[in-house]
């Protein structure tokens, strides 16, 4: 079984969560802590992101309070922080992560530890990546350029800022006209949600397929 940890907030993390817990891959894996966004603490960035917009209070703990129904560890403070790291590494211990609107950079010492890697879901349209989308706000962005669909990236977390390697594109979402950046948040968590973790799943067989590989080859 796969040990994954969740970095999110808001409809993304609470789907992704919701995926992980009564998907078709639920056995696949084992949920080993969530951070999610504190909107008290100015580290979360909230007047930069979707925060800013109009939102029911049940919307800021949504994440924290389906965690916590299911059994699964919560975190609300900082990542860039020696106690969480102590945490993340010693009781957590994730084989993979994965980032879904969370306002909170992710350091070298967090992206690099899990063996399968850590990834960020962030939208976008196909073409060239990085994409012009990068940033804290980007359904604002494509909705001002009057793009009519958008698609959610899956990428590998580095250093830079949206930059990581991309691993694939969701399908294509219609952006509705006149939709506001809440409601793609609320149109597209659900359908991204599945393609994510499905792509986390496969990822993560490829991987034991090329373990058990290596183990034939040296027995062999």
């Amino acid at each position: 079984m796969i040990r994954i940890a969740i970095f999110g907030s808001f409809y993304r993390g609470f789907y992704v969560l919701d995926e992980l817990i009564h998907g078709p891959y639920r056995d696949h894996f084992r949920i080993v802590g969530v951070a999610t966004d504190d909107l008290s603490q100015k580290f979360v960035n909230a007047d930069r992101r979707v925060w800013q917009y109009d939102h029911k209070p049940e919307e800021e703990t949504m994440v924290e309070r389906h965690a916590r129904r299911n059994g699964v560890v919560v975190y609300k403070g900082r990542v860039k922080d020696d106690s969480f790291y102590e945490q993340f590494s010693n009781s957590w211990r994730p084989d993979m992560c994965m980032a879904c609107t969370f306002g909170q950079r992710i350091d070298k010492r967090l992206f690099e530890h899990p063996r399968l890697g850590f990834y960020n879901l962030h939208p976008c349209i196909e073409g060239e990546w990085p994409s012009k989308y990068a940033g804290p706000n980007p359904f604002a962005e494509l909705i001002a350029d009057g793009q009519d669909y958008t698609q959610i990236a899956l990428h590998r977390v580095d250093a830079g800022f949206d930059t990581g390697e991309l691993v694939g594109m969701s399908p294509r979402i219609a952006i509705p006209p006149a939709a506001t950046v809440v409601d793609m948040h609320k149109l597209t968590s659900p359908a991204v949600a599945q393609y994510a973790i499905g792509e986390l799943a496969a990822i993560a067989q490829r991987a034991a397929l090329r373990e058990l590989a290596a183990l034939a080859s040296v027995a062999a």
